[in-house]
C-alpha cells in the first residue's frame, strides 16, 4: 500500500508490539472511536465488526493469550488500528462520510491481506469460548 501515513502507522506499530500497556491503550482508543463514530452515515457492511476483530486480536496479543501469529500480519493489523484512530491521515476524518474512506480502504486491504491469520485467530477465539 502506497500511503505515507500508513507507512508511518506501520513503523509505529512495529515499535508498539513489545509494549503491552501501549497495546491495551490502543485497544481502548479503538473502542472509544468505534463507540463515538456515527455508523448510520457509513454504508459499509461489517466494517465495525472487522475493527472489533482487530481490536480483539491486539488485546489477546498484548495479554500474551494469543501469540500464534507472524510478526508482519500483526504489525499490519496494529497499523490499521493506529491509522483509524489517528486524526492525521490521507483524508481528514472531519470531512463527513468521505473522511473515513481511506481508513476503511486500509482496513479492508489489511483484513484481506491477513485473512488467513484472522481466520486462525477467530477459530482459536471460538475454541476458548467452548472451553469456558
Amino acid at each position: 500500500m502506497q500511503n505515507k501515513f500508513f507507512q508511518i502507522a506501520k513503523n509505529n506499530a512495529a515499535q508498539l508490539l513489545g509494549k503491552r500497556g501501549r497495546l491495551f491503550l490502543l485497544v481502548l482508543q479503538l473502542t472509544d472511536k468505534l463507540r463515538t463514530l456515527n455508523w448510520t452515515t457509513v454504508n459499509k457492511i461489517n466494517l465495525k465488526e472487522k475493527f472489533l476483530v482487530l481490536g480483539r486480536i491486539t488485546k489477546a496479543y498484548a495479554a500474551g493469550n494469543y501469540r500464534n501469529i507472524p510478526w508482519k500480519p500483526m504489525v499490519f493489523m496494529v497499523a490499521a488500528v493506529l491509522y483509524f484512530i489517528s486524526p492525521i491521515d490521507l483524508i481528514p476524518d472531519l470531512l463527513p462520510i468521505t473522511g473515513l474512506t481511506d481508513d476503511f480502504a486500509v482496513l479492508l486491504w489489511v483484513y484481506k491481506s491477513a485473512q488467513v491469520e484472522i481466520d486462525k485467530f477467530l477459530a482459536w477465539e471460538k475454541s476458548q469460548v467452548s472451553i469456558s
